[in-house]
């Protein structure tokens, strides 16, 4: 759409994936004060989602580059980046620094206490982030949709060529606005224990169907006819329905005593 346009030495891809950042971490900063969560606890989040965000984007870089030696068998670094791959690095790096720095920054394992509180507020505040960064996909023509005549087709640079697209990112950055809209709601009026469930299936599902609708090259996953991100929406899914499953069998019980976080009132 504009992939031309720079400033700051920066085109709006970034601008985009930057601003997704800054007001995921306002959004968290807003709820986690209304939520109780101590400032030594929020500055740990923050801290562990820098260096999450850091981290994930490598790790984003290298499953795409991981995708493509499959499909062609070279491994060539910088082909590109894909969400699911920030996802899961930026998920991994995140945790480990909750844990292991929490143990040296916050006393009484109040990092613990507080664990299943936080987490129901990082979701929604990814949710967030990730709608800022399909609205750069937008700017900068990538992951589009079919040509198309129709009213609400978005001329995009596509090969060099511009050509009227069905603005598939614009229609996933909707939908993450409003499920991360719909998760501040769950987590401020009943302290939603669920969020990383509903967030994991609801995304996965979307994302799933959302690829029927992609136009550009999806890569092959080595699973028949499944793209690479329709493979890891079904795992996302499972992944989600998994920790709902643990939460209510296991989690909350040990929340309830006290022993890994503050008990969620809507769970």
């Amino acid at each position: 759409m504009f992939p031309d346009v720079n400033f700051l030495g920066l085109d709006l891809y970034y601008w985009m994936f930057l601003v997704g950042v800054i007001a995921a971490m306002a959004a968290a900063r807003i709820f986690s004060a209304r939520a109780g969560v101590s400032a030594k606890v929020f500055d740990l989040m923050i801290v562990s989602a820098l260096f999450g965000v850091i981290l994930g984007y490598l790790s984003a870089v290298l499953l795409e580059s991981f995708w493509e030696y499959l499909e062609t068998g070279r491994f060539v670094w910088g082909t590109g980046a894909t969400f699911y791959g920030g996802l899961i690095g930026a998920a991994a790096v995140y945790l480990a620094v909750y844990f292991l720095l929490g143990k040296f920054v916050c006393k009484e394992k109040e990092h613990i206490r507080e664990f299943g509180r936080m987490l129901s507020l990082v979701f929604p505040c990814i949710a967030l982030a990730h709608a800022f960064g399909r609205l750069g996909c937008l700017f900068d023509g990538c992951c589009f949709g079919a040509e198309t005549d129709a009213w609400y087709g978005i001329e995009m640079s596509v090969g060099g060529e511009w050509q009227k697209r069905v603005p598939i990112q614009l229609f996933e950055s909707l939908f993450l606005f409003a499920l991360a809209a719909v998760m501040f709601a769950l987590d401020l009026r009943f302290h939603f224990a669920y969020n990383p469930s509903l967030y994991a299936v609801a995304y996965g599902i979307w994302r799933f169907l959302i690829e029927f609708a992609r136009a550009d090259d999806r890569g092959s996953s080595g699973f028949g006819w499944l793209s690479p991100s329709q493979l890891l929406s079904l795992v996302l899914i499972g992944a989600g329905v998994a920790f709902a499953l643990f939460y209510r069998f296991y989690l909350k019980e040990k929340l309830a005593r006290g022993e890994g976080g503050t008990p969620h009132e809507g769970a």
